[in-house]
C-alpha cells in the first residue's frame, strides 16, 4: 500500500510504498475511501518542514535546548546523527478519514468487517490503509455519506468549541475565523437554533459562509462592525464568541472582548495568542475557555489508546460521542459539506493539494483526497528477494523506535538483515531502506514464523517484550531483548520455562556491563575480594502520564530502568544477589521513582543504589563508586574514570560509551562461534527477579 509522508529535513513529500500497519488490541483496520486535509494544521507543518535549519531552530527553540543538552552528554557527532535520523524519517500526514473496515482485533465487537467508518487521530492518516483505536472510530450508517464523513475529525473539533460555549436556543454567537472549522462551527450553531455572525479577513470566506445559508457574515475590517454586531444582538453584545482563526495577532481575542456581552464566554479553538488587553475582560467579567481538540478523552492514553470510555452519566460528550453526533447531523442533512469542498484530488496527486495550500494560488476550504478502493494492495513489502543460509545469523528485528535506531541498529551493519516489523508502517519502510533489511512488515508474527530467521532482536514497548520473547523461543530462535525482560513475575517464570525447552538462546540488553570503564574496572579490581558499591542515578523527572510510568505498558521506572543498575552491581560484585531491601520517597502520584535500594551478595559484597528522579537536570546522570582492597574507582557518567590506590590514575572519554556496540558485537560473535552468550540467561533471570523484589520491598 501507499502512504503520504513528509521529510522534516527539507519538507520533501512522497507517496511511500509501505506495509500494512500493525493491528493491535482494541484496534480497527480501515481501507480509506476519502481523507481530508486540514489546511491550517497540516499547511503549517508543511511550511515549517520547508524552512532552513535556522528557521527550524527559531520555530522550535525548546528542541534546540534539548539538542545542546544531548551534545554535552553524547558528543557532537552522535547528537548530529540522532538529529538527522529524526529529520530524515518520513512522517505521516493527516488525521481525518473514512473508509471500509477490512479487519478488526479479537476484542472488537461493535464494528465488523465490511462496515463503513469515520476515523480520527494521529493514525487516521492519508494512506490507503490505516489502523485506529476503537474510541477514535465511528460507524457510518449510510455509505453514500462516506465522503462527508471523512470530515468527522474536523467536525468534532468544531462541535467541541460549540459545546464549550454552552449556548441555548435563541442566543447569539460570533465566530471569528471562517476557515473550514469556522464554517462548520457556523453550521452547527445554526442547526442548534443559535443566531450566528461570522467574521473573517478574507472576502471569499465571508462569501462562502453566506452561500451556505448564514445570514450574517462580514469582513473583519468592515467599518462600524462593532455597531453592526451590537444591533444584531439587540444592544447586549454576543452571548459567546468562538475564535477559530489561526494567527499571531492579538486582534481576534481583543475584538472578542469588545463585542461580547457582560458575563459572556470567549472560546478559543484556533491557534491564537491569549495576551489580551485586560479592560473589557475585567469590566465584563468574561469567561475565557480553551477548547481541546475533539473533546473529552483527547490526549488521554487510557481513553484513546486503551479504549477506556468515560461514563455517559458523568461525561456526556466525549470525543467519540462528538464524532457520532457529527455523523448523525451529516446523515440528517443538517450539515452542508458539499458547499465547503473546494477541491478534490486523487490520492496519487496529493502533493498538488499541499502545493496549492502553500502557494495560495487560489481560494480553498475543504480539500478531499479520493482513493482507488479497487486497487490491489500488498500487506508486506519485499525490497530484495534472497535465500538465506541457515548456518549464518539471519536477523529479524521487532520494534524500531528512536533507541533502536540510534543505539542498536547501527551496530548490525554487515549482518544478514531479513525482516523488520514496526507498528507504524512508515517506520518499517524507513528502517528497511536505511539499514538494509530485505523485507518490512507491520506484523511481528511474520518474523516469528519466518523459518529463515534464526535470531530476533526485540525493542518494542516494554509490555510486548515477554510475549515476543516467548514466541521466539518456542520457535527455537535466538533472542536479544532490550531491558526489561518482562513486566511481571509470572511472565518471568513463563520465559524461564520457554528458555529451558528451546534450542534458541536468550540475552537481555544490559549494556552497561560492556562500557569501556566497566571493563577496565573489572580488570583493575581483585575479583576474589568483596566489594562495596555506591551507585547514584540522577534519573530526572518524567510526568506521571509518560508511557514508561504506565504499569501496563512501561512497567514503571524501577522495572523499566533500575533493572540496569541492579544488573551492573551484580556484575561488578561477581556474585549472585542474596538480599534486597528498598525504600521509596513518598510522592503524590505513587510513582515509586525515587528509590533507595540496598543489595547484599553471596560473596559478602554490598551495593547501595540511589535511583532519584527529584534532582536537578544540571547534575550528571550516573555516578558510580566501587571500593575494594584499599582501592576506589569512580566513574562519572561513563565519561571519566578515576582510580585511587597508592596514587591516582584518571581517564576521560570525549563522549559517553555505555557499551551498546560492544554488547551487540559480543552477542553476535557468541552465536557465530558457538560460545556461551556474554550474559547468561541465569544472570538475566536473577537481575530481573531482584527488580521485582525491589517493588515488593517498597
Amino acid at each position: 500500500m501507499e502512504q503520504l509522508t513528509q521529510n522534516l529535513k527539507d519538507g520533501h513529500m512522497q507517496l511511500l510504498e509501505v506495509p500494512f500497519p500493525a493491528l493491535g488490541k482494541g484496534q480497527i483496520m480501515v481501507r480509506n475511501y476519502y481523507s481530508v486535509i486540514s489546511a491550517g494544521t497540516e499547511g503549517k507543518t508543511v511550511k515549517d518542514a520547508r524552512l532552513g535549519y535556522i528557521g527550524k531552530a527559531k520555530s522550535r527553540q525548546e528542541e534546540v535546548k534539548k539538542v545542546i543538552a544531548a551534545a554535552k552528554t553524547h558528543g557532537v557527532m552522535k547528537t548530529y546523527n540522532m538529529v538527522m535520523n529524526k529529520l530524515e524519517t518520513p512522517n505521516p500526514m493527516g488525521y481525518s478519514c473514512a473508509g471500509e473496515v477490512i479487519e478488526v482485533a479479537d476484542d472488537i465487537k461493535h464494528i465488523n468487517v465490511g462496515d463503513f467508518v469515520a476515523c480520527a487521530g494521529m493514525t487516521a492518516n492519508h494512506a490507503e490503509v490505516v489502523v485506529v483505536p476503537k474510541n477514535l472510530c465511528v460507524k457510518i450508517n449510510h455509505p453514500k455519506h462516506i465522503k462527508s464523513a471523512a470530515f468527522t475529525t474536523v467536525g468534532a473539533i468544531a462541535m467541541q468549541g460549540v459545546r464549550q460555549a454552552e449556548l441555548s436556543l435563541g442566543e447569539s454567537c460570533v465566530v471569528i475565523g471562517l476557515g473550514l472549522i469556522g464554517q462548520l462551527t457556523l453550521q452547527l450553531l445554526t442547526a442548534a437554533g443559535v443566531k450566528v455572525i461570522g467574521l473573517d479577513i478574507d472576502d471569499q470566506q465571508v462569501a462562502l459562509a453566506l452561500k451556505t445559508g448564514v445570514k450574517y457574515a462580514y469582513n473583519s475590517s468592515k467599518e462600524g462592525l462593532e455597531s453592526i454586531i451590537e444591533q444584531e444582538t439587540n444592544g447586549f453584545g454576543a452571548d459567546a464568541v468562538i475564535i477559530t482563526a489561526g494567527t499571531t495577532s492579538l486582534e481576534p481575542i481583543n475584538f472578542a472582548g469588545a463585542i461580547a456581552r457582560k458575563k459572556a464566554k470567549v472560546v478559543i479553538v484556533g491557534a491564537v495568542p491569549t495576551g489580551f488587553d485586560r479592560k473589557n475582560f475585567y469590566i465584563k467579567e468574561l469567561d475565557v475557555r480553551m477548547s481541546s481538540s475533539y473533546g473529552p478523552g483527547r490526549y488521554d492514553d487510557d481513553y484513546e489508546q486503551k479504549g477506556t470510555d468515560y461514563p455517559i452519566g458523568y461525561v456526556r460528550w466525549t470525543e467519540n460521542r462528538n464524532m457520532q453526533a457529527f455523523i448523525e447531523l451529516v446523515e440528517a442533512g443538517k450539515i452542508n459539506l458539499e458547499a465547503l469542498i473546494s477541491h478534490q484530488f486523487t490520492f496519487e496527486n496529493a502533493k498538488d493539494a499541499y502545493q496549492l495550500i502553500v502557494d495560495r494560488t487560489e481560494h480553498f476550504c475543504g480539500i478531499v483526497l479520493e482513493y482507488n478502493s479497487k486497487k490491489e494492495l500488498k500487506r508486506n513489502i519485499q525490497l530484495h528477494a534472497k535465500k538465506y543460509n541457515p548456518s549464518e545469523i539471519n536477523i529479524g528485528f521487532i520494534g524500531a523506535g528512536s533507541f533502536a535506531q540510534n543505539f542498536l541498529l547501527p551496530n548490525l551493519s554487515g549482518q544478514k538483515l531479513v525482516n523488520v516489523a514496526t507498528a507504524r508502517a512508515t517506520t518499517a519502510k524507513n528502517i528497511a531502506n536505511k539499514f538494509g533489511f530485505d523485507n518490512c512488515t507491520g506484523n511481528a508474527d511474520e518474523i516469528i514464523k519466518n523459518e529463515s530467521i534464526n535470531t530476533v532482536f526485540i525493542a518494542t514497548p516494554h509490555h510486548l517484550h515477554a510475549p515476543y520473547v516467548i514466541k521466539a523461543l518456542q520457535t527455537n530462535k535466538n533472542v536479544f531483548v532490550e531491558k526489561p525482560l518482562c513486566l511481571t513475575k509470572e511472565e518471568l517464570e513463563e520465559i524461564r520455562e520457554a528458555e529451558s525447552k528451546s534450542t534458541g538462546q536468550l540475552m537481555v540488553g544490559f549494556n552497561r556491563r560492556f562500557a569501556p570503564q566497566i571493563i577496565a574496572l573489572k580488570k583493575e579490581l581483585n575479583n576474589n575480594l568483596p566489594k562495596a558499591i555506591n551507585y547514584r542515578i540522577n534519573a530526572g523527572k518524567l510526568p506521571a502520564n509518560h508511557w514508561t510510568q504506565d504499569p501496563e505498558i512501561g512497567g514503571g521506572r524501577i522495572i523499566g530502568e533500575a533493572c540496569h543498575f541492579i544488573d551492573l552491581c551484580s556484575f561488578i560484585a561477581s556474585s549472585p544477589i542474596s538480599k534486597v531491601e528498598a525504600n521509596a520517597l513518598k510522592d503524590a502520584n505513587n510513582l515509586n521513582d525515587t528509590v533507595s535500594i540496598s543489595l547484599a551478595f553471596e560473596n559478602g559484597s554490598v551495593a547501595s543504589i540511589s535511583y532519584f528522579s527529584n534532582g536537578s537536570k544540571q547534575l550528571n546522570k550516573e555516578y558510580l563508586e566501587v571500593f575494594c582492597g584499599e582501592q576506589t574507582i569512580v566513574i562519572d557518567d561513563f565519561k571519566t574514570m578515576d582510580i585511587f590506590g597508592k596514587g591516582k590514575k584518571s581517564s576521560k572519554n570525549s563522549s559517553q560509551d555505555k557499551g551498546h556496540a560492544k554488547e551487540v558485537s559480543l552477542f553476535l560473535e557468541a552465536l557465530k562461534t558457538g560460545k556461551s552468550l556474554p550474559i547468561s540467561f541465569e544472570e538475566c533471570y536473577q537481575s530481573t527477579k531482584a527488580t521485582f523484589e525491589v517493588l515488593k520491598q517498597i
